[in-house]
């Protein structure tokens, strides 16, 4: 009897996951009286020129099908992998940030299930004695105090082919060219309780991988993609049961609101993780739990789903498996990876800086403000991130830019810049007309030393801010080596008032101030009348005409004060 008591007790317990929380339960108003709890895998290709198993180099996006497939990829028999340790060191710099737990010796396991996509019918995983275990992740969100996400585990893998559907001819198209690319697998604890707190910690996971050169984190070419796992259950109870969302990598859908449309502008600002996935997703849970006749047995059928880009719904794929329907084994042809602590060492080293050291340094060094440091970190997308971790602290991202700008790089004496000028330069000036021209940082061509020298010639004057906005325009679409100043000279752009020794003065095209105010004020006697009454703000119009006159090269102010003199001695005469 005692024997089938215990036999009774452990399948009750077995209805519960066993959780340890260490967040304090805050109610969401959007679902009152719920808990939503949140776990995420994320799957992250690791940047390096060769597969993780094999010598293959590793594709690009739009590469030609099936061109970087060796024997291996394609699973001939008889072939037999060999370990990239340049993919161990990547993502050894990766747990290394993460604060996790290295372990000195860990193996790889083979994870089968029969997929087309999946040449061998198995995955070279690291299930059971991964490269490292724990860790945590510090994830700031705005309003919110920051919090920790607990990392469970970092594990090696390979990716698998790239299946494509084609409706019109029913027939599904593989491509080998993505089999046997190194992954990391970052599971976080079920630690996240929102949609924004999981869009929070996957853009800071992100720009983590980016910042120690072990990924580009792209999601839109498929170089990180999540895994999302989703349970719902009321305040005081037990964890739900847990659905798994398969494969999120994209980002536009992930910029889509989470409530509300005029909420639009926070979600883009918070856009990494895919809010009208989880929101639909925890809608859909919440409804089958409150359905239900008996709360207390209520439960969501356990399943991995998919998710609609179009219908912003999930889809249900398949009942979830669990570790025996995988048939995990240790891999017989791959021995333990041993690590000595020498090697550990020497990469903890050569760590870059991560994410939240530059924000402190920005905001210590250049006394910037929690937005321009934000604005200024979000501006690198992944494209500079180099191979097998090269020169991981890339010049050419745009925080490295900008440290160059202020830094005093182009100036005459090397003196340090205006951190607020510069800031103002790069990010609305140089940044929004990147964007016009539908371009990224990355296709950016001017140099720090051309781009500091511009805003030099603004500051002392030499040029106006609006031949400043029209130079910065005309570098951008006419590449060059030369200097700005020089450019600014064969443009005719070089202010009235400068002192600059090649200035207007020099040029054909450079009329007397005074004349071009004389000869508008002559060409608009009403507006010049309306001034001598008294409506100054009618002076705008004839300074207007000046400036068009001039093509931007006279101070406005100063155009202002002399006409309103000139008007005002008219009068008087």
């Amino acid at each position: 009897m005692l024997h089938y008591l215990r036999l009774c007790r452990a399948r009750n317990l077995q209805k519960f996951r066993l959780f340890h929380d260490t967040r304090v339960y805050t109610e969401d108003p959007r679902w009152p009286g719920w808990q939503v709890v949140i776990g995420i895998e994320t799957h992250a290709q690791i940047k390096s020129r060769r597969k993780l198993f094999s010598e293959s180099l590793t594709s690009n996006l739009g590469e030609a099908p099936n061109t970087h497939v060796s024997l291996f990829d394609a699973a001939f028999p008889g072939t037999l992998p060999s370990l990239n340790h340049k993919c161990v060191d990547l993502a050894l710099r990766t747990a290394l940030a993460l604060q996790c737990d290295i372990q000195a010796r860990s193996s790889f396991d083979r994870k089968h299930y029969f997929y087309a996509d999946l040449p061998s019918g198995y995955q070279i995983t690291q299930q059971y004695a991964p490269i490292a275990l724990g860790g945590k992740l510090h994830v700031n969100l705005p309003e919110v105090a920051r919090f920790d996400v607990r990392i469970k585990q970092l594990q090696l893998e390979q990716d698998t082919a790239k299946s494509t559907f084609h409706p019109r001819t029913q027939t599904s198209h593989l491509d080998l060219n993505r089999t046997g690319t190194g992954l990391m697998e970052i599971v976080s604890e079920p630690d996240l309780r929102s949609p924004e707190e999981a869009g929070a910690y996957v853009r800071t996971l992100q720009a983590v991988l980016r910042a120690v050169g072990a990924s580009d984190g792209n999601m839109e070419q498929g170089s990180l993609r999540c895994d999302v796992n989703i349970s719902v259950n009321r305040v005081g109870r037990p964890l739900g049961t847990r659905c798994e969302i398969k494969n999120l990598n994209s980002v536009r859908f992930m910029m889509a609101a989470i409530r509300e449309p005029q909420t639009l502008p926070l979600v883009r600002m918070l856009s990494v993780a895919n809010f009208f996935m989880l929101v639909h997703e925890i809608h859909r849970q919440r409804a089958i739990l409150e359905s239900a006749h008996d709360v207390n047995t209520a439960s969501v059928p356990q399943e991995t789903r998919g998710f609609d880009e179009h219908r912003f719904e999930t889809y249900k794929l398949r009942s979830k498996e669990d570790a025996p329907d995988y048939r995990y084994m240790p891999d017989p042809n791959l021995g333990e990876l041993v690590l000595s602590k020498e090697r550990i060492q020497a990469i903890r080293n050569a760590l870059p800086e991560l994410p939240w050291e530059t924000s402190k340094r920005l905001k210590v060094d250049y006394d910037l403000c929690e937005r321009d440091v934000e604005v200024l970190m979000r501006v690198d997308n992944g494209g500079e991130v180099t191979y097998d971790g090269e020169n991981s602290s890339s010049i050419s991202s745009a925080v490295a830019y900008f440290d160059r700008l202020c830094a005093g790089n182009g100036s005459k004496e090397g003196t340090r810049r205006n951190p607020k000028a510069v800031m103002n330069w790069m990010t609305h000036e140089l940044l929004g007309q990147l964007a016009a021209r539908k371009e990224s940082f990355q296709d950016n061509h001017i140099s720090a030393e051309q781009m500091g020298e511009l805003i030099d010639m603004v500051q002392e004057k030499t040029i106006t801010g609006t031949s400043g906005k029209l130079l910065l325009r005309y570098m951008l679409a006419n590449p060059s080596q030369a200097s700005t100043r020089q450019i600014a000279r064969e443009l005719q752009l070089i202010s009235f008032q400068s002192s600059d020794p090649a200035s207007c003065g020099t040029s054909l095209f450079s009329p007397d101030v005074r004349t071009v105010c004389a000869d508008a004020i002559a060409a608009l006697p009403e507006e010049a009348d309306a001034v001598r009454k008294g409506r100054k703000n009618v002076l705008n119009t004839i300074v207007g005409r000046v400036m068009k006159e001039t093509r931007g090269r006279a101070d406005a102010q100063a155009v202002k004060a002399l006409l309103e003199d000139m008007i005002m001695k008219e009068r008087e005469q």
